[in-house]
């Protein structure tokens, strides 16, 4: 053995570099030769090195929709030295995401994670096994439980009312043209802020710096990451700015997310928990970690990666969904008069919509589920993976397989929904679909161990708001504009351009 090393170690280099290539042809024929024994699910034409990253567009739920009209509702495209199963069809959602759960339950390792240190620790990102059992269970016993969510109701009536306010305040100074986007945007953030940290951080140059860092945070999980597709060439993140930019937002995320901790380690030692007299998320945590309750070690970096999830989960995705939601009910004028006829008829005249109230408001609620489906906020399901060769509707899915559901598409499946690009939220009137994961041909929330655990919480977020705004003001388009409805790019699928509108106060 030694000898022949030592051989080897003589040769030219000229022989070396030739023998070097007939190893690595050979084995590249042996890959060959045993994938070909394989029936994998059919793929488009790629171009080399890149595959097919070169057909994925803009907007990549799209993009991925026209090439299974193609391909089929399973089809394996290769983005670089990534094969991923694209899965568009309520059989392919239902075999991934229930019947081999267990095995498609993992999670890619993205590029991003590498640089923002606690990322790791993210239950959205990190891999399946004990650590995320754990802190799963939780998330959703005790920070996104029923019961934790209906402690924070003051919360929401509070940040409601000063959404109204900021209106009220607009058109008394002779602004009646509001801008939604940013409106909703800002009661979403700081509803989440309070819960969260226990603070809101206002509109000041604090607070506008915060919304951006965590915009930033955002930014790295959707962008397009060479790292992520062709490992060799990630070197090109230190020549265009990307590695730059992700530890600049790192290092400025551990100086933001460490002062909250700190402040709160202090405040504990002092005070009575949150302003309305209940544990903010933070709290609960610190807690966690000094009793050792979670059964996995836990430290300041799982806090800081859990808190950003918080965000992930319930700012954007909230407030994409009230914002399509007011968009399409203002190209729909007959659909607003008519959810605006309901909600004043359960009000009665009230002076405010308490969530007790929203939860009586039945066609809202549709309008809400149609929103989601038509404008599904993820599109695209965070990618899952395999853990082993699996055998899927015939084909074969090798271990390490990415997986991305297009729910989007499945939600604008012809052969499940009637006219499934019109906006109909009464399609969902005397029907048991909802979006709890149970129902695979609408999965806004995905489904299976990976669907988001803060469904609970999302939901009185979007129909309080929903249900005040349409009840103390009447709304039309500037100059009688029909709003516009394209797309921005990123991992939520928010509205482009401002959505803006003349609100009339409604006299009670």
């Amino acid at each position: 053995m030694f000898q022949l090393w030592s051989e080897v170690q003589s040769l030219h280099p000229i022989s070396l570099s030739f023998l070097s290539i007939l190893f690595v042809l050979f084995l590249f024929k042996l890959t060959r030769s045993r994938t070909g024994k394989l029936n994998l699910p059919p793929s488009p034409w790629k171009l080399p090195v890149i595959g097919n990253l070169h057909q994925l567009g803009t907007l990549p739920h799209r993009s991925l929709q026209s090439l299974a009209r193609k391909h089929g509702p399973l089809m394996l495209l290769h983005f670089g030295q990534s094969p991923t199963l694209i899965v568009s069809s309520v059989e392919g959602a239902k075999e991934i995401l229930k019947t081999q759960d267990l095995n498609f339950s993992d999670r890619p390792r993205m590029n991003f994670q590498d640089r923002l240190v606690y990322a790791n620790y993210h239950l959205a990102f990190s891999p399946y096994g004990e650590y995320w059992r754990q802190v799963r269970k939780v998330c959703v016993l005790q920070l996104l439980s029923q019961h934790r969510v209906n402690s924070f109701k003051s919360v929401r009536q509070e940040e409601t009312d000063c959404m109204l306010n900021d209106i009220r305040k607009s058109i008394s100074s002779g602004s009646p043209i509001v801008n939604l986007s940013d409106l909703i945007f800002s009661f979403t953030n700081d509803v989440t802020c309070r819960v969260t940290l226990g603070r809101k951080f206002g509109r000041d140059e604090g607070g506008k710096k915060f919304f951006k860092i965590i915009k930033e945070f955002m930014y790295f999980i959707g962008a397009f990451n060479i790292g992520d597709f062709i490992p060799s060439l990630a070197w090109i993140n230190n020549f265009n700015g990307l590695n730059a930019r992700m530890d600049k937002n790192f290092e400025e995320l551990e100086s933001f997310l460490g002062g909250v901790i700190e402040e709160h380690i202090q405040d504990r030692k002092t005070r009575k928990f949150g302003s309305e007299g209940v544990e903010d998320f933070v709290d609960v945590l610190l807690g966690m970690e000094k009793d050792g309750s979670i059964g996995v070690p836990f430290a300041k970096d799982n806090i800081k990666a859990l808190i950003m999830d918080m965000f992930l989960a319930a700012t954007d995705t909230a407030a994409a969904t009230m914002t399509w939601a007011m968009t399409e009910l203002l190209r729909h004028p007959e659909i607003l008069k008519e959810v605006q006829r309901e909600v004043r008829e359960v009000a009665k005249g009230k002076t405010h919509i308490t969530e007790d109230d929203a939860a009586q408001m039945h066609y809202m609620k549709n309008v809400i589920k149609e929103t989601l489906r038509v404008h599904t906020p993820g599109p695209l399901l965070i990618p899952h993976q395999s853990r082993e060769d699996a055998k899927l509707q015939g084909y074969d899915v090798p271990a390490k397989t990415r997986v991305i559901v297009n729910a989007w598409a499945i939600a604008r499946d012809p052969a499940i929904w009637e006219e499934p690009d019109e906006f109909r939220p009464k399609r969902f009137e005397n029907s048991s679909l909802d979006f709890k994961g149970n129902d695979f041909e609408y999965l806004p929330f995905g489904a299976g161990r990976r669907i988001c655990p803060g469904i609970a919480f999302a939901s009185p977020t979007m129909e309080l708001p929903m249900a005040n705004l349409l009840y103390h003001f009447d709304w039309t388009s500037p100059n009688g504009e029909v709003p516009d409805v394209e797309e921005g790019l990123g991992i939520v699928a928010y509205k482009k351009s401002p959505l803006r509108a003349i609100a009339t106060p409604y006299r009670v």
